[in-house]
């Protein structure tokens, strides 16, 4: 699956440009002539998953473009000197605005994929073949329809709802009202819901697709940020105790070692190959981004402040190395270079560093960590820690310090700690955890700390309550002014 690179003419958009609006197709792919045989059905899944790792031309959603509103609209990320587009500039010093185009794609881009899917889930009921696995693949579109919803209502608040394909180019026709927070995720509960009913796994050549795990593990995400903290930990426990085989990998630099893709630690996973795009624009972006070869130039994604967020590993946390590089082996010269700023390493393939835009490291949308932080802050917000929540978190911490995972450890376990010292620790964790995962900009929404903590980095201290959403793209409310109206500072 994570090897078939598929355009699919059918997946258009939905909400598009007025630019886009004004092309005149010349020609058009319908369901009546594609969607015939259950290999139809296959690819137009296909093309779904495709949605989050490919745009030719321009850098896929999660292969980059996600994280500059997810990680460089947050504290610890910026831009860097080799970030030249001033549109990037604007959303590291938060000084975006309506018309930013990397708020522009993002939105073009969750969009295209939920269309995507909907061309599927529309259309393949209707092809020959197996109703076990059409079932199956209208439940992994479903999947990824609600995890992009997921991600737009976090970041837009009430967006429009759309649920079947686009069948007119007529632009009256495709102006869809901004619906409610609570009704897209009503939608977002469904969705996943049908999707538990996946598989558990699959063989490896289909390695990657959604898993009845990973559906319940968005849903425990999807309830800890509706702060439902009993459904949360209804569905956290339904991910550890199902079976899955879920576990945490024993060396925390496993879960960005190419080799160790879709392992254990892996709930889901956007997948990733080398110059999978064909072309340097497209796939993943992170290496290339991150690392600009063993010189003193500033790479275009950088750690906002050293001193607030690299030098804060304790002696002996591993996590540091493996998610920052102060220094890295030149392997043309066998000397160990030293970078004047530590950079971002979890996506630096190190075994291919000479070509950057070959990086092969599959972008972890969910892992198993993620689960366990999140139970224990579920149990926490509900009455307290236990003894469950002091275990699930020093679990994550004992493998950061390179100890018996299981095993009690006095040297790093938590103990004594009340509900808001035992906050404060889940926090701490979540901010040294998940470095560059598109995690920390969610996380600080949820709690309600992104002005005070963007307000530490100098460089951000524009940030205001404003930034708690990001502002519907100027494009799009020009198509539907009416129906599509900004949210609030912008």
């Amino acid at each position: 699956m994570k090897k078939i690179i598929i355009t699919f003419l059918l997946s258009a958009s939905l909400l598009v440009s007025c630019t886009d609006l004004e092309v005149a197709p010349n020609s058009f792919v319908t369901e009546d002539n594609y969607f015939i045989t259950q290999d139809d059905a296959v690819a137009s899944v296909t093309a779904v998953y495709a949605s989050l790792s490919l745009d030719p031309g321009e850098q896929s959603l999660f292969g980059r473009n996600l994280y500059f509103l997810t990680d460089m609209g947050s504290d610890y990320a910026a831009a860097g000197v080799s970030a030249t587009n001033p549109q990037v500039r604007a959303m590291s010093s938060l000084t975006h605005d309506a018309t930013n185009d990397r708020v522009q794609v993002a939105w073009r881009q969750i969009y295209n994929g939920i269309n995507r899917a909907n061309v599927s889930i529309d259309n393949i009921p209707k092809v020959s073949g197996s109703e076990v696995i059409k079932t199956r693949l209208i439940n992994e579109a479903k999947f990824i329809r609600a995890l992009l919803y997921f991600q737009a209502v976090r970041l837009w608040g009430g967006v429009p709802i759309v649920l079947h394909e686009a069948k007119s180019i007529n632009l009256g026709d495709l102006k869809t009202n901004r619906s409610t927070v609570e009704e897209v995720y009503t939608q977002i509960i469904k969705d996943l819901t049908d999707a538990e009913a996946l598989p558990k796994t699959y063989t490896a050549a289909d390695a990657g697709r959604a898993t009845s795990g990973a559906a319940k593990a968005i849903l425990a995400k999807v309830y800890l940020t509706r702060k439902d903290w009993p459904n949360a930990i209804a569905k956290a426990r339904e991910v550890i105790d199902g079976g899955y085989g879920y576990a945490l990998f024993e060396d925390f630099q496993d879960i960005f070692t190419k080799t160790k893709k879709n392992g254990k630690e892996h709930i889901f996973s956007v997948q990733f190959e080398p110059n999978q795009a064909g072309n340097g624009s497209s796939g993943s972006t992170f290496q290339a981004t991150s690392f600009t070869g063993f010189t003193a130039t500033e790479p275009a994604d950088i750690i906002s402040d050293v001193a607030l967020f690299y030098d804060i590993y304790a002696p002996g946390d591993k996590r540091r190395d493996v998610s920052y590089a102060k220094q890295l082996l030149n392997p043309a010269t066998g000397t160990l270079y030293t970078f004047p700023k530590p950079i971002f390493k979890k996506y630096l393939d190190l075994s291919n560093l000479a070509t950057p835009s070959n990086v092969a490291i599959n972008f972890p949308v969910i892992r198993y960590a993620d689960i366990l932080l999140s139970l224990a802050e579920a149990i926490n917000e509900q009455g307290g820690p236990t003894a469950e929540a002091y275990e699930l978190i020093n679990q994550v911490r004992r493998r950061a310090f390179g100890k018996a995972i299981t095993t009690p450890d006095v040297t790093v376990d938590l103990v004594g700690l009340n509900q808001t010292s035992f906050r404060a620790a889940i926090q701490e964790e979540r901010k040294k955890e998940f470095v560059q995962e598109g995690q920390r900009w969610y996380d600080l929404v949820r709690w309600g700390t992104l002005v005070t903590e963007v307000k530490k980095v100098t460089a951000k201290n524009s940030v205001s309550e404003r930034n708690n959403l990001y502002p519907i793209p100027q494009s799009e409310r020009n198509i539907n002014p009416d129906g599509l109206p900004q949210n609030p500072g912008y």
